[in-house]
């Protein structure tokens, strides 16, 4: 796992409360959703908020992005790095 990904498996893991779930447990590439993690739409709610206060990134829960973002780790890391490449240039 990378630097960024175990950043971002250790923001979900503690906006969550996911107590029982270790970072290096989390497959990076592993859907959030569902199979994998078994979010539900709550904890999605719930990760936009902590990524609006944690990162400063603003989604749209009607967007089609949103989904694509949410899909995995290694989703949600590449959308942190896009944002801080973007807010550094």
């Amino acid at each position: 796992m990378q630097p960024l990904e175990q950043e971002v498996a250790k923001f979900i893991i503690e906006t969550l409360n996911l107590e029982d779930v270790k970072v290096e447990e989390i497959d990076p590439a592993a859907p959030l959703f569902v199979t994998g993690l078994g979010l539900d739409s709550i904890d999605a709610l719930e990760l936009g908020v902590g990524l609006q206060k944690k990162y400063g990134i603003k989604l749209s829960a009607d967007a089609a992005e949103t989904k694509k973002h949410f899909a995995s780790v290694q989703a949600l890391a590449a959308l942190v790095n896009h944002h801080r490449s973007g807010a550094a240039s």
